[in-house]
């Protein structure tokens, strides 16, 4: 998303609103950081983003009552003058009228939170961060396997949604079916949730449209997950050439970052769930430093050099 609407942001993080006369409804934030206006009261306005929602503490409110009141005010008009999105301010500090009065001189809403500064401000960057993110959707279906974030991925036909069926049977949650929309919150994380329309649903050849939330409980479905893997299903090929020790890591670039990806060739007989649990298992296990395939080639190589001492 592009941009995000003042009103669900002051939803969103329950804020108190101290200009409730400002209309709101087409007022945006379009850049995820966050500025704690310090320097600026001290009228240092060098290279300042004045399109950043502006978070006024306690150090901010200090420097201010340790000014004239003059002097505040002219601080504080200099900052809001210029016109930024927002001023938010924390730990239940309720601003002055003659603060709230430049406020609506500039049009500019002021806002409030009972939270620290830090714990907001860090729960302030990861909404913009998540909700501005870069976004691309993609065809397939998200699963939570174990913890993990499983996308599957394949043609059309091929039985992703009959794993993430049986999956779900199985007691993981489904997050997307279908089309997965999919943000990159940070250099090495991609969060993956479900297109409005058709979050909690997963369509089924022949019989149908299935509502996964009614038919197996809340605790069936999850709104997002981060994807940890890709695991493509593709038809099995008696001709090519498949990963059979999975010492090499395949990877799928989405957005930029490169996620670790397994091929997994389908065919009559195989169960694409219990494969997918096992490879997301196998997975976790590598991530915490265990790595079967690694540890099966240092037995044979022990092996192979205590036969050659034996011969020699």
């Amino acid at each position: 998303m592009d941009y995000i609407k003042m009103n669900d942001l002051v939803e969103k993080l329950e804020l108190i609103d101290y200009t409730p006369e400002m209309e709101l409804e087409d007022r945006r934030i379009y850049i995820p950081e966050v500025n704690r206006p310090g320097i600026q009261l001290t009228g240092f306005f060098k290279k300042f983003q004045n399109k950043r929602v502006q978070v006024m503490g306690n150090v901010e409110i200090l420097y201010l009552n340790s000014l004239k009141k003059e002097k505040a005010l002219e601080a504080y008009e200099n900052l809001v003058s210029r016109i930024v999105p927002c001023v938010i301010f924390t730990n239940s500090l309720k601003p002055y009228k003659d603060i709230l009065a430049i406020n609506r001189k500039y049009n500019v809403p002021a806002y409030g939170t009972p939270m620290k500064s830090s714990p907001f401000e860090a729960e302030l960057i990861r909404f913009l961060g998540e909700t501005l993110a870069p976004t691309i959707t993609l065809h397939g279906v998200l699963v939570d396997v174990f913890g993990e974030g499983v996308l599957l991925m394949g043609e059309s036909g091929i039985g992703k949604s009959e794993a993430a069926l049986e999956l779900v049977k199985r007691g993981h949650r489904l997050i997307s079916d279908d089309a997965v929309e999919i943000r990159k919150v940070s250099e090495t994380r991609l969060v993956g949730t479900a297109p409005d329309i058709t979050r909690h649903f997963i369509e089924l050849r022949g019989a149908g449209i299935i509502d996964v939330k009614t038919l197996f409980g809340v605790e069936s479905v999850e709104e997002t997950h981060e994807i940890d893997l890709v695991i493509k299903l593709v038809e099995w090929d008696n001709e090519a050439v498949y990963n059979r020790l999975g010492l090499d890591n395949e990877y799928t670039e989405i957005l930029g970052n490169k996620v670790v990806t397994y091929t997994i060739p389908i065919r009559p007989g195989r169960n694409v769930a219990v494969i997918t649990e096992t490879t997301a298992l196998n997975h976790r296990q590598k991530k915490m430093g265990y790595d079967a395939a690694a540890e099966l080639t240092r037995r044979i190589q022990e092996r192979i050099l205590e036969k050659r001492r034996q011969k020699s």
